[in-house]
């Protein structure tokens, strides 16, 4: 099938895990990496072995480059993943697709007029963890889903990340920070999404950086750091989901994600992850059991969305983290929050396929 050259934009924290797991996978190969900072870019390129360090205007305009994986802040994705499709190169960029839904149509809208591809993050829905919860709907071991419930609390990011404004200014918050983890997931067991409605809050509008280099450093708090949602899913499901800034010490007892059925409950692993313990609780048994995982990739995977797509590219076939996908859940992600402004549902306007589960047995080298 050959080899698709990638570039990576952004060599910020998250890059490095990209760098190290590209090594694994033979539909794809990165040779070049690019940031703002050219000190970064060649600080990269000599810690992974990476040929072309260069400026991102180098890296769109490099004819050998097939695929960009843009690993930049949130309110630059939209405008990286545009110059890069209009460069004629696919893309695939880390969470959210974009922060509005205007730049992720027009994303989208790009795309499709250059017959190019668009990926995003998250692709921890196909680890082994949630692969095998969906195997498990699918076999019916649930029955007819009627609910699920979903948690991500936490105090926030200034006490370890060490640069945590963007976190809290437009893009940013609970919900477009680690809700499309948890609504990503939810898609991929439960289908598209009909409607929502939420409430948010700010508890603070203040909040002091503790973590180096920046502590002491006071950031201006610009968005809902409290979101409550709910979501009538097309297939009958209602989901009920809280992402939180705000939590300190609790949610400790709380599932990450869990998914009730007319014949039992499935307690599915943090989508953060992309391995986890599986739990099935069936009705009229006291006690859950605890399901062995019946697909790979089950320790940290990210790249497994990129080599997916370059799998994709390369055959003609669909991907799974598709911009769709990504698109789907920013439009839900909104729609969160304009329902608490409105004091109403929000009808989703998108849709998208629910994605095909990965075939069992696949190793890195037969991701296609």
């Amino acid at each position: 099938m050959g080899k698709m050259k990638v570039g990576i934009i952004g060599c910020g924290k998250i890059c490095d895990i990209y760098f190290k797991n590209a090594t694994k996978y033979d539909v794809f190969e990165i040779v070049a990496c690019a940031d703002l900072d050219m000190e970064r870019a060649l600080a990269k390129a000599e810690e992974y072995g990476i040929p072309k360090p260069c400026t991102v205007e180098q890296l769109l305009n490099d004819s050998e480059i097939q695929l960009v994986i843009n690993l930049t802040i949130p309110r630059a994705h939209a405008e990286i993943c545009l110059k890069s499709l209009e460069a004629g190169k696919h893309v695939y960029v880390e969470k959210p697709l974009a922060v509005t839904r205007e730049e992720g149509r027009s994303i989208l809208s790009l795309a499709a007029s250059k017959g190019l591809l668009v990926g995003s993050s998250p692709d921890t829905f196909l680890g082994g963890g949630i692969q095998t919860c969906i195997k498990l709907m699918n076999e019916g071991k649930i029955g007819t889903p009627i609910a699920a419930t979903a948690f991500m609390m936490s105090k926030g990011h200034e006490g370890w990340h060490p640069s945590p404004e963007f976190y809290y200014q437009k893009g940013g918050g609970p919900m477009f920070d680690m809700g499309p983890y948890y609504l990503t997931a939810l898609i991929a067991l439960l289908g598209p999404i009909r409607r929502v409605t939420g409430s948010t809050s700010m508890a603070f509008a203040e909040r002091t950086i503790t973590s180096q280099p920046k502590a002491g450093s006071i950031i201006k708090v610009e968005v809902p750091t409290h979101v409550a949602g709910l979501i009538d899913f097309h297939n009958g499901a209602i989901g009920t989901i809280i992402t939180s800034f705000d939590i300190f010490g609790g949610g400790a007892n709380l599932p990450r994600i869990e998914i009730y059925g007319t014949e039992g409950t499935l307690s599915v692993p943090d989508p953060n992850s992309f391995g986890g313990v599986v739990k099935l609780k069936y009705k009229n048994v006291k006690e859950a059991i605890e399901v062995e995982l019946t697909h790979g990739f089950d320790k940290n995977s990210r790249g497994i969305g990129v080599a997916d797509m370059a799998a994709a590219i390369l055959s003609g076939r669909p991907h799974r983290a598709n911009g769709e996908l990504a698109y789907h859940v920013l439009e839900a992600m909104h729609g969160f929050h304009d329902a608490s402004l409105d004091g109403k549902h929000y009808m989703m306007e998108s849709t998208c396929r629910k994605p095909e589960p990965l075939p069992l047995g696949l190793t890195e080298q037969t991701i296609y």
